[in-house]
């Protein structure tokens, strides 16, 4: 696997290496000591699997505790996939990192804990598929608005097409009135 550190060093994007020829292909997704070579170590406890039209946005979700570390990548369609940096003790506090992943290109993105997480489906529909560090825990989600203009995230145009959002995260905060990691 190719390990490249985004502008943000700790958001990491991953290409595999693809094993192809005329019956399909393989790749690996997840091998510990290969991700622990490049400087990502995680324990996975719990995998999700999201299924999303065009023009949906879901985030910017993170859990101010059992903060979640992330590996995301897209099985069917594209989405633009976003991490932003909400470590408030970080120089690139308030930072994002964006990435198209696709079924064809095959990108996954290392979102470690203490960043928040969204992205938007630029294709008809979209399956993601990310694996997490922690349990999801309802309790402590936190949502900041994705369009904040302060963190002035480049989202992909797409013409005709209005971002659609769950309630929770259309109430969104402001990341100057979030509640972030120290």
């Amino acid at each position: 696997m190719k390990f490249t550190p985004s502008q943000i060093p700790a958001v990491v994007i991953i290409e595999p290496h693809v094993h192809e020829d005329n019956r399909g292909f393989l790749m690996e997704t997840w091998r510990d000591d290969g991700f622990a070579a490049a400087g990502i170590e995680a324990t996975f406890v719990q995998d999700v699997h999201s299924r999303s039209a065009r023009g949906t946005v879901r985030g910017l979700h993170y859990q101010i505790e059992q903060s979640q570390g992330k590996l995301i990548r897209v099985i069917r369609g594209e989405a633009f996939d976003v991490a932003v940096d909400i470590r408030r003790s970080s120089p690139t506090f308030g930072q994002w990192v964006g990435v198209h992943l696709s079924e064809n290109n095959r990108k996954l993105i290392w979102v470690p804990p203490g960043f928040a997480h969204g992205f938007m489906i630029t294709s008809a529909s979209a399956d993601l598929e990310y694996r997490m560090t922690d349990y999801h825990a309802p309790q402590h989600g936190r949502t900041i608005r994705w369009d904040d203009p302060e963190i002035g995230i480049d989202w992909p145009a797409q013409e005709g097409v209005e971002a659609l959002m769950s309630i929770a995260d259309e109430g969104g905060v402001l990341l100057k009135d979030a509640e972030v990691y120290a």
